[in-house]
């Protein structure tokens, strides 16, 4: 995997953090790798993520404040190897927009953490802070994984 993209519903809470985190993930081992993350909707494109994802971010050392929310584009499938969705609802998008030649492999996160294929990263925009601690938890461990299959 030389390019990763992490997909949620309005990029603004769960594919930045997983971003945030696969970033700093691979820049402690020293590897590089192209990571990027989008929404597969466009209500909150420009944005920056969500206060709440920004401060359980910064709480772990890692800053996503200069992110800006992006939805998915048709050239994504051909740009990166692999487009991990958050949950089942957006992995189902992606696979129905995904052109016939995508060069992408299409899985869930928590599909790359071994015990947890299967599993959705839970949305925490409705609910409260520890929502949000949730879902970092969820997309450490996917960056440990994706880090730990490449080393």
């Amino acid at each position: 995997m030389q390019s990763i993209l992490f997909l949620c519903l309005g990029n603004i809470c769960r594919s930045p953090l997983a971003e945030g985190a696969a970033r700093a993930a691979f820049a402690d081992a020293g590897i590089w790798a192209e990571i990027d993350s989008a929404g597969t909707g466009d209500w909150h494109v420009g944005r920056a993520p969500d206060r709440r994802a920004q401060a359980i971010a910064r709480a772990h050392g890692v800053d996503i404040s200069g992110l800006a929310a992006r939805q998915l584009h048709l050239e994504d499938f051909a740009q990166f190897d692999l487009i991990l969705a958050a949950d089942h609802e957006n992995l189902s998008d992606l696979k129905a927009m995904a052109p016939q030649a995508s060069r992408a492999k299409l899985a869930l996160m928590l599909d790359m953490v071994p015990g947890r294929a299967g599993e959705a990263v839970a949305d925490p925009y409705y609910g409260n802070s520890d929502g949000f601690a949730r879902c970092w938890a969820d997309v450490s461990a996917v960056a440990a994984a994706l880090v730990a299959a490449r080393s």
